[in-house]
């Protein structure tokens, strides 16, 4: 059996693989680049918004407060009028503070995967039923969360699919590789 302290490195390494690969998907390949859209007449649309003085959160509109309302001719005459949508208003972002929780995600799903690869798999593993193993749970991890945010919310997800995709490959690739011998 292999004990989760002896994946260390590994965990290490995909943590900072994983934070490194973010930086190049979303800066230099810019996979996230169509990912959002420009609103026309921004300066009207934020004026409009601030009057509201809405705290942070997330908002969807038209919004019914139960089930009841949301079946009312009202409510359904509201959501095919339009426009219907939902809305995210941030707080000040801080690019240190999310770029220092982007690799302390990145160090826990390591840490996890490799948990679960110990329960998997034996020491002395072969490098591709570790690499299959990781890269398909990985691939679960980076990739399922995406699928229904999309379906309900109208994501592009293209950018994170591909993303995913390599995040699975780069995390099984180094447990992998660092898979302690028998």
């Amino acid at each position: 059996m292999v004990e989760l302290a002896s994946l260390w490195l590994p965990i290490l390494i995909t943590g900072f693989a994983l934070f490194f690969a973010s930086f190049v998907a979303w800066m230099v390949l810019q996979l996230h680049k169509n990912d959002w859209n420009k609103v026309p007449n921004e300066v009207g649309f934020m004026d409009g918004v601030r009057k509201h003085n809405l705290p942070p959160g997330n908002y969807m509109f038209p919004m019914a407060g139960d089930a009841k309302e949301q079946q009312s001719p009202e409510f359904q005459q509201k959501f095919q009028k339009g426009p219907a949508g939902t809305m995210s208003i941030y707080p000040p972002v801080s690019m240190g503070k999310n770029l220092g929780l982007t690799f302390l995600y990145f160090l826990a799903t390591a840490a996890c995967l490799a948990y679960l690869a110990t329960l998997a798999l034996p020491t002395g593993a072969g490098f591709l039923p570790v690499f299959r193993f990781v890269a398909t749970a990985a691939l679960m991890v980076y990739l399922s969360a995406m699928i229904p945010q999309s379906i309900w919310f109208k994501n592009r997800i293209v950018g994170h699919v591909i993303e995913s995709v390599a995040f699975a490959i780069i995390a099984g690739a180094i447990f992998a590789g660092f898979w302690p011998a028998s």
